[in-house]
Formats: structure tokens, C-alpha cells, sequence
């Protein structure tokens, strides 16, 4: 007998490989920081919303939701099908 629960088989763990951050870091000895700082202080940013209540969709645009995403709405809304 084995201490081994279930069907007996070994499970092999598996290793994350390591980032193409973490290699250079690794090749280097020190952190290298990954893209450009930001141009501008985002946090003075101001968000507003200037959309109309109602904006106009064309039957086009719900044609290509719907065959795009249609099941995931089925999933998330319910299948119209019913």
C-alpha cells in the first residue's frame, strides 16, 4: 500500500517560468523598471460624462454584439430562446 490518496498516480507540480521582467532582473542583479513613466500627473484628472441619455445604436452594431458576444449574454442575461 501506498500514502498516496486517490488513484495512485504521482502529481507533478508545475512551475510557473519566470517573467521576461524577472529574467533581465535575474541576468542583471538589479530591477529595471518596465515601461515609460507617465507623461502627466493623472491624479489632477478630472472625469465627466458629456453622453446624451439616449445614444443611437444602429441595427449594424447590435448585429455584431450579438454575434460576437451572443452567448456570453445568453450566459449573463438568460437565452431569449425560452
Amino acid at each position: 500500500m501506498t500514502d498516496d490518496p486517490g488513484n495512485g498516480a504521482s502529481r507533478v507540480r508545475r512551475v510557473r517560468p519566470p517573467t521576461a521582467s524577472e529574467q533581465l532582473e535575474a541576468l542583471l542583479g538589479y530591477r529595471v523598471p518596465m515601461g515609460r513613466p507617465p507623461k502627466y500627473d493623472m491624479s489632477t484628472w478630472t472625469v465627466t460624462d458629456d453622453w446624451p441619455d439616449s445614444v443611437p445604436v444602429t441595427d449594424a452594431e447590435i448585429a455584431v454584439f450579438e454575434q460576437w458576444f451572443g452567448d456570453f449574454f445568453d450566459e449573463l442575461f438568460g437565452s431569449s430562446d425560452t
